[in-house]
């Protein structure tokens, strides 16, 4: 049987609660300890074996109690209520990396999978802010940290990221706020990356 051929693009954007800047890009231990993060994709253009999954968006909620390459992940996903069976299907098998492309390389680290399921989500981004509503149990906002010249200061090629070949904008939360799965969370100032996305295999 034929692997399913797929492509998405769009605009991600995500958080955790490490101080900016993250040093899990770059393959540090978390600066507290463990890492918790939320990551979100809007999809602008995509299709998955010949469903379109244009507007549509998905979260990842995940988190380690130590350096993110050396113990388990357990994450939950959920994915726009908006979208019909088989877009889910689609967007699930995607974005849990079963179905390869960069977060297929990622999917080895978790350990435990905490949920998969179907909610509003409300992704916004204007100008260099980034907003995102999750039903009633996430919500994370963002903005762009400015530097020389007030242009957002931007990293890249690092070794670890969702989002490989393109520059993230650092940016800082000012609410990252978790209340799903156990998690109990509500802080700000905290790191932040935003970029545009391009997924295929």
């Amino acid at each position: 049987m034929s692997s399913p051929s797929w492509q998405v693009s769009g605009t991600y954007f995500e958080a955790c609660n490490c101080a900016s800047m993250c040093p899990c890009v770059v393959l540090g231990a978390p600066t507290e300890g463990g890492c918790t993060a939320v990551v979100a994709w809007h999809v602008d253009s995509g299709s998955y074996d010949g469903v379109v999954l244009d507007d549509r968006n998905v979260v990842l909620l995940g988190a380690t109690p130590g350096h993110m390459l050396e113990t388990p992940w357990k994450v939950a996903l959920y994915l726009d209520e908006r979208a019909s069976a088989e877009q889910q299907q689609a967007l699930g098998a995607i974005f849990s990396g079963q179905v390869g492309g960069p977060l297929g390389a990622l999917a080895p680290l978790v350990g435990e999978v905490l949920g998969v399921k179907a909610a509003p989500i409300e992704f916004s981004a204007e100008g260099t802010k980034r907003r995102l509503r999750v039903s009633t149990v996430i919500a994370m906002d963002i903005a762009a940290i400015e530097g020389q010249g007030g242009k957002p200061v931007t990293v890249e090629n690092v070794p670890f990221t969702p989002v490989p070949g393109f520059p993230a904008v650092l940016a800082k939360s000012s609410a990252l706020s978790i209340h799903d799965h156990g998690f109990d969370l509500d802080i700000s100032d905290r790191n932040g990356f935003y970029s545009p996305f391009a997924y295929q295999a």
